[in-house]
């Protein structure tokens, strides 16, 4: 995170669903917990979240079915009007707005792709990611264009006249992306977009949103309950349980100190080493090292060969600009691989 206003702010919001979830959430003792409010009649959906979102950051939300993934996204976008707390889109309450406001700002800041891909059946690709942009009224000639733009963006070229029952789940769901990346939205919402698709083509799928990533800067909240898609994608990544979110970290800080004994359940399983990264390691405190620096970048697993073969304690570690940034232990690296005593 840097000094600069988060795209996305919300502070202390509450959704509940319930007869009257203002009134209940104004008289609930502090400290409620997600049973006793179930137990009242009422369902958290988000339960007291605080987190911000940096500009051109990806966060995903992970969780187990009715953790409130959905719901948070949903209050992100005030397509949930929240209980209690804010949510700010550069600075601005979107609380505050008026329904045509709220409904300018999804349709010139916001992208929306979820697991369904909700393709108009009789329009052609081309004319399904135009579609928004039609809706927005603008002229034919510039719709098409742009519609051409980002259709060839996503890797179908050439198929811009077939229709969604012509083409695979995967190029439909490519389909969706472009449609949702037609209006060039700052802010990129993405509700288990390829929990549908078959492993090979989900794989493809991430390779080609990591490629639009490198390209775009969107700042982007991504839904999964996938832990390697999330690993694969991720700047930090939120993981949710009875509405709340558990911790909000980097992954290399979620599997090395899981903040609380669900996170480290969550993440008892993932091997490490192909998480961690190497800058992960760096101790400010650990003094000088020679030798050939190891890529900060690069994870434990890809170095291993190195630490392994390599008698040197520390290793001095560098930036992607090929300066130093300080040095590792080796048995620090050698607890991430073989696991600490």
């Amino acid at each position: 995170m840097t000094a600069e206003t988060p795209v996305i702010s919300c502070r202390n919001v509450w959704k509940l669903f319930g007869e009257t979830p203002e009134k209940y959430l104004h008289n609930m003792p502090e400290g409620h917990s997600f049973e006793q409010i179930r137990a009242d009649g009422y369902i958290a959906g988000v339960k007291n979240v605080s987190i911000d979102i940096a500009r051109g950051e990806m966060l995903v939300i992970m969780g187990l079915s009715g953790s409130g993934k959905s719901t948070l996204v949903r209050c992100f976008s005030r397509l949930h009007e929240i209980t209690g707390g804010t949510v700010e889109i550069d600075g601005q309450d979107i609380m505050a707005l008026s329904e045509k406001a709220l409904i300018e700002l999804r349709r010139n800041k916001m992208g929306m792709v979820f697991q369904s891909f909700g393709l108009l059946p009789h329009r052609t690709v081309l004319e399904n990611v135009a579609f928004p942009l039609e809706m927005r009224g603008q002229d034919k000639h510039i719709r098409r264009g742009r519609a051409l733009e980002v259709t060839k963006l996503v890797g179908l070229e050439g198929r811009e006249y077939y229709f969604p029952r012509e083409l695979s789940g995967g190029q439909q769901q490519r389909v969706g992306i472009a449609r949702s990346l037609a209006i060039e939205p700052d802010i990129w919402f993405l509700d288990e977009p390829f929990s549908a698709l078959d492993p090979l083509i989900r794989r493809e799928m991430q390779d080609e949103f990591l490629r639009l990533q490198g390209l775009l800067n969107k700042t982007i909240v991504f839904i999964t309950h996938d832990f390697d898609e999330a690993l694969r994608l991720a700047d930090r990544i939120a993981i949710m349980k009875d509405g709340a979110v558990e911790q909000c970290d980097t992954p290399d800080r979620i599997v090395l100190a899981p903040a609380t004994e669900y996170v480290a359940k969550f993440t008892k399983e993932i091997e490490k080493a192909r998480v961690v990264k190497v800058k992960a390691l760096v101790s400010e405190a650990a003094g000088s090292a020679e030798g050939e620096a190891l890529d900060g970048d690069a994870t434990v697993q890809q170095v291993a060969r190195i630490i392994i073969n390599d008698s040197r304690t520390v290793f001095p570690v560098k930036n992607n600009t090929g300066d130093v940034i300080g040095v590792m232990q080796r048995q620090a690296a050698l607890d991430v691989l073989l696991g600490a005593d």
